[in-house]
């Protein structure tokens, strides 16, 4: 059993954050001064640095502040840029969540803005600290994978060992999400193999050709010289590992970022843009897919790592999975899990596997990970476009 917050669409969280929410670069140091007395009190600061309008931005912001993590919601505005503050505040006020907006430049400027936004923030987290609980089954709870610094033994251990751990969790009635089609590359008609319906397997076909064309145009794919370093030799070999986090059970639909499933399963996040680039790479770094996943609904998000990771994330708890044992000898402060025992002889998968899900567990009903306990709130929003799901891609 685990326990959340109940929210108002009938969601519930497993944190129970305020967030302080900048609408543009030029606010983001007074969101920053606002939150930062009450980062150790759960204000967690995210934004968008853009000033030109972005749709992309406006619904990621969206699903964010709206997400069951979420409690309260502090919007700081410079006033003139082009991020639509009032839209956004009106779907948090709908969500029954409080909401303020404060406009620097109606505001008498930083520090009144400043002090005007701590008051309110403290208001609200001793509000939130006095939230009681409910219930929660694990068919409640969606959980997000990804990985990131990724070597040769990401493929052998941490990521099958998430592949398993997804596997377990579908069996009980959660939901998981899996992304990145741009390491997929390769394993696409494996993927169609376990489609829920014939339609769902072209579109998946599909999805990871849009990425493999992406990239070409680009010029680079989504291969790093720390990838090499590590001993992978090609993208077909990290696409294999990468995709080995998926499991075996059937693929019942593919989402776009801010798209939630919209039902129980298992489902591939399509991050790549659509159309012809426009605004760059389509995985800048890791925090951008990890916001994507939250954006989606992950209330918790497996990160796996060969090289080694540091990174946490706002909204959402970041578990990491270490699979290689002499990384975790170097970062053990940093990783929740070691996979590396398997490389070792010292265990097997489900062995591994069995610990990750009870992390699981325990992190859902409060315990912090190793990322939350340093503080860790890194958040990347940036510049893209996507178009809406073709037919096929959800359930009916």
């Amino acid at each position: 059993m685990l326990k959340g917050y109940l929210r108002q669409d009938g969601r519930k969280g497993i944190r129970n954050y305020a967030l302080v929410v900048y609408t543009v670069e030029c606010a983001h140091h007074v969101a920053r001064e606002i939150q930062y007395p009450f980062r150790e009190s759960g204000a967690h600061v995210i934004g968008f640095h853009g000033c030109a309008p972005n749709d992309y931005a406006n619904e990621m912001l969206q699903a964010l502040c709206t997400h069951p993590n979420v409690g309260a919601v502090l919007i700081v505005s410079l006033g003139c840029e082009n991020l639509n503050k009032e839209s956004l505040k009106n779907v948090v006020s709908q969500s029954g969540r409080p909401v303020k907006t404060i406009t620097i430049q109606e505001a008498n400027g930083s520090r009144s803005s400043i002090a005007i936004g701590q008051q309110w923030l403290k208001e609200q987290i001793e509000n939130l600290q006095n939230t009681p609980t409910v219930p929660m089954q694990m068919e409640e709870l969606v959980v997000g994978t990804i990985c990131g610094g990724s070597d040769a033994s990401s493929g052998i251990t941490a990521n099958p060992v998430i592949g398993k751990v997804f596997d377990s969790i579908l069996k009980q009635g959660a939901t998981a999400i899996f992304e990145e089609t741009g390491e997929l590359i390769g394993c696409e008609h494996i993927m169609a193999n376990r489609a829920a319906t014939p339609e769902l397997g072209e579109l998946l076909v599909k999805t990871v050709g849009k990425a493999k064309k992406y990239y070409m145009k680009m010029g680079y794919g989504s291969f790093s010289d720390g990838n090499a370093k590590g001993g992978l030799s090609t993208i077909e070999e990290k696409s294999m590992g990468a995709y080995s986090k998926s499991g075996n059970s059937k693929i019942n639909g593919i989402i776009k970022p801010a798209i939630a499933p919209n039902t129980k399963g298992l489902f591939l996040l399509d991050v790549v843009p659509d159309g012809d680039p426009m605004f760059g790479w389509p995985n800048a770094n890791d925090n951008a897919e990890i916001a994507e996943l939250i954006a989606c609904g992950s209330h918790v998000v497996l990160f796996s790592t060969g090289r080694g990771s540091v990174v946490g994330s706002a909204v959402a708890p970041v578990i990491k999975i270490c699979a290689n044992p002499e990384t975790y000898k170097q970062l053990s402060e940093d990783m929740d899990i070691n996979a590396g025992t398997i490389l070792e002889g010292m265990e097997t998968l489900d062995d591994v596997a069995k610990k990750l899900e009870d992390c699981i567990v325990e992190v859902a009903n409060g315990e912090l990970t190793k990322s939350e306990g340093l503080l860790h709130q890194e958040f990347q929003l940036a510049y893209k476009k996507f178009d809406t799901l073709e037919p096929g891609c959800l359930p009916n």
